[in-house]
């Protein structure tokens, strides 16, 4: 299959779908969807859209709470569109008819999250992104000028005299086809699979990242990822996330003698950025030798299951009741802050390639994302990467979190050149489960040079190999989710390793302090 577009957008989670809406009537359009556009990190989304839009709100104060979640790393520029463009934008949703929970009032009801000073977070019940995911993807299934394409994997960015002009597919049967383009998007969404415990479904294995990556588009942050704190731990069950929105209307964190334990490790308690919950609830594990717990049996039932059906149906596949047992908690990789770094219009460093939401590095949630920011994000940016494929194809514009300091972007930064992975016949290709193991144990949560060290050695073999193998293997799925697992991974590792301090969603043991005066700066990566 060869396709031709004016406009190809590669995924078809929130930011793909609504720039897909955007380019509408302004060209051909194509939408290349691995699965079914249910399966996106959007319909996963339990916790709801963050938004200025109550009466104690403001942009300047959701900014504020913006900026201290990501740990003085924040692009200033890119925290102010995000804040200010935002309420447009969610109330676009609601005249389109998102079905968001009500208040008294009639108006969108709003709750309050870690780390927000406010109630700011719109939500429909406890499947906001799958509302929202249903909503765009009713428009744009809908509008016969929108060519959609399922169960298509890219596979590689196409790329003539250093611009990228379209990607490279297989479907699900091993086909291959391609669709040349003036403008690409990648829209893929994030990574979480490249860790063994993981929030993100199985779909969510780096893809975008990965084959832009490998065309010489610039990655930038990748260190930061953002480890939920509260996801089901029980055995044999599905690591399933509880939101954060459970703490935010009541529940609260208990030790095995059922003790509130946060505080004593962080000020603000159960409503602390995601980063420091996550260690805390580490420290509180490794000083009893016990296991934690969410808890809401304080709270009405009433309340508690119709406010968390999808929750409370899946505690009860695990044989809980959300409204009166512990729930034990534990963390998993959620959400990567870094990605193929941006300029606030989503262009790249590779002319004709643009992407937004989670696959993208705007600087926009810097060392950590603040709760509910993630479906806005993709609205916003998607949006403005759609405006900016309508006209010539450039780079970014002397704006990205690798740019030299400016007004926009105040903070040093340097690119770090690598060389490509490359090796010989003989070079090993590891099974999924080695590279999420390696992952989850050597760059978790906890990380140290030692084990960095030990990880990156693996994966930079694992490269050789996946790399060595990738001309004979190109139509098979499964080698390319392998394929994608390790080069993220080796991405992810090397950053961590270089950057030797503790922010946000990174905490390095060896460097367990924040360093200003050294590590307040982005570090991109590409290779050559």
């Amino acid at each position: 299959m060869r396709l031709r577009a004016d406009f190809l957008v590669i995924g078809s989670g929130i930011a793909g779908l609504r720039a897909a809406l955007s380019l509408v009537g302004t060209g051909d359009v194509v939408v290349l969807t691995k699965a079914d556009p249910r399966e996106s990190n959007t319909g996963y989304a339990q916790g709801g859209i963050a938004a200025a839009l109550g009466p104690d709100d403001s942009p300047e104060l959701h900014a504020r709470d913006t900026i201290a979640a990501g740990d003085g790393l924040c692009v200033p520029a890119a925290v102010d569109v995000l804040v200010r463009e935002g309420p447009a934008y969610v109330r676009e949703l609601i005249d389109w008819g998102a079905a968001f929970d009500r208040d008294a009032s009639g108006g969108p009801a709003l709750g309050r999250e870690g780390a927000h000073s406010v109630r700011r977070v719109l939500h429909a019940r406890d499947a906001t992104g799958r509302e929202i995911g249903r909503l765009l993807w009713s428009r744009v299934s809908g509008d016969p000028r929108i060519r959609v394409v399922d169960d298509a994997l890219a596979t590689e960015l196409m790329t003539r005299d250093g611009d990228c002009v379209g990607a490279a597919f297989i479907t699900g049967d091993g086909a291959q086809g391609s669709v040349t383009a003036t403008h690409t998007m990648l829209a893929t969404g994030g990574a979480g699979h490249v860790f063994r415990e993981t929030t993100n479904p199985a779909i969510a294995t780096g893809d975008g990242i990965a084959i832009a990556a490998r065309a010489g588009a610039r990655v930038a942050d990748l260190e930061f990822v953002q480890f939920h704190p509260t996801v089901l731990n029980v055995e044999g069950a599905p690591r399933f996330l509880l939101s954060e929105v459970l703490r935010g209307e009541g529940a609260h964190l208990v030790n095995e003698a059922g003790e509130r334990f946060v505080q004593r490790y962080e000020p603000a308690g159960d409503l602390a950025s995601r980063d420091l919950v996550a260690r805390a609830i580490v420290r509180e594990v490794e000083r009893t030798g016990a296991p934690v717990y969410l808890t809401l049996a304080h709270l009405d039932r009433d309340f508690v299951t119709s406010r968390f059906p999808t929750i409370a149906r899946a505690c009860a596949q695990a044989g809980l009741d959300l409204a009166s047992d512990r729930i034990p908690v534990s963390p998993a990789a959620h959400y990567v802050m870094g990605g193929v770094e941006t300029d606030l219009d989503g262009r790249t460093s590779l002319p004709g390639l643009l992407a937004a939401g989670e696959v993208a590095c705007t600087g926009v949630h810097g060392a950590n994302r603040l709760a509910s920011n993630s479906l806005l994000e993709g609205l916003v940016f998607g949006a403005r990467a759609a405006r900016a494929m309508m006209g010539p194809p450039s780079p970014l514009r002397g704006f990205g979190v690798a740019s030299p300091p400016r007004a926009g972007n105040p903070w040093p930064s340097e690119v770090v050149r690598w060389p490509r992975p490359a090796g010989g016949p003989d070079a090993a290709v590891p099974t999924p489960f080695e590279v999420r193991d390696l992952m989850w144990r050597h760059v978790g949560l906890l990380r140290g040079r030692a084990a960095l060290e030990q990880a990156c050695g693996r994966l930079e073999a694992w490269a050789a190999g996946s790399a060595a193998a990738r001309p004979a293997h190109g139509c098979d799925r499964d080698f390319r989710r392998i394929d994608s697992l390790v080069d993220v991974g080796l991405l992810i590792a090397r950053a961590a390793l270089r950057r030797q301090e503790s922010r946000g969603g990174h905490f390095r043991a060896d460097f367990p302090s924040r360093d200003d005066l050294h590590w307040k700066k982005h570090i991109a990566d590409v290779w050559i």
